[in-house]
């Protein structure tokens, strides 16, 4: 069904956007609520964008094939996708002496995009079941129920930094 009589722009891509965008939301709002670095907007943003590269990717750049000489490759622009929220993933990572912070935050900004472009790929069903899974995950790993610090076995590592003068 063609609402704008324009390839590509019928209530199915309106779908899966939509459902990207509500999917992201949800975890977004998770997120939020748990006070971490990168909340509702963030996720929302990032899950929604996702799914309209894909789309994109898919049907926006119909007017330039020509057949037997420009094809298109969607699984490029999918891979750059993954790429680009490698970057920001990594720079959400602070490490300090032996604590790591962001990590929870990358892995799921990750697990985000990959919602996002399930969505945009048409998988709606797989990004709602790897949403929900998200939750069994988020809800039954909770911080607060993890032991504090995990000591190693012959002490704790010690690390000697040079003194600069």
């Amino acid at each position: 069904m063609v609402i704008f009589g324009t390839a590509g722009q019928g209530l199915k891509q309106f779908i899966e956007l939509g459902t990207a965008f509500l999917l992201s939301a949800l975890i977004g709002l998770e997120r939020e609520v748990r006070r971490k670095s990168a909340g509702l907007r963030t996720y929302t943003v990032v899950g929604t964008t996702a799914a309209l590269f894909l789309l994109v990717s898919k049907y926006g750049l119909t007017d330039v094939l020509t057949p037997g000489v420009v094809v298109l490759d969607p699984s490029r622009v999918a891979a750059q996708i993954v790429t680009g929220i490698g970057f920001i993933g990594a720079g959400l990572i602070f490490v300090r002496e032996d604590r790591v912070n962001g990590l929870t935050t990358a892995a799921t900004i990750w697990l985000v995009t990959g919602v996002g472009m399930a969505c945009g790929a048409g998988l709606l069903l797989l990004a709602a079941a790897v949403t929900a899974a998200y939750f069994v995950i988020a809800f039954l790993f909770q911080a607060h129920t993890t032991p504090p610090r995990i000591t190693r076995l012959h002490g704790a590592r010690q690390r000697h930094y040079p003194r600069l003068a």
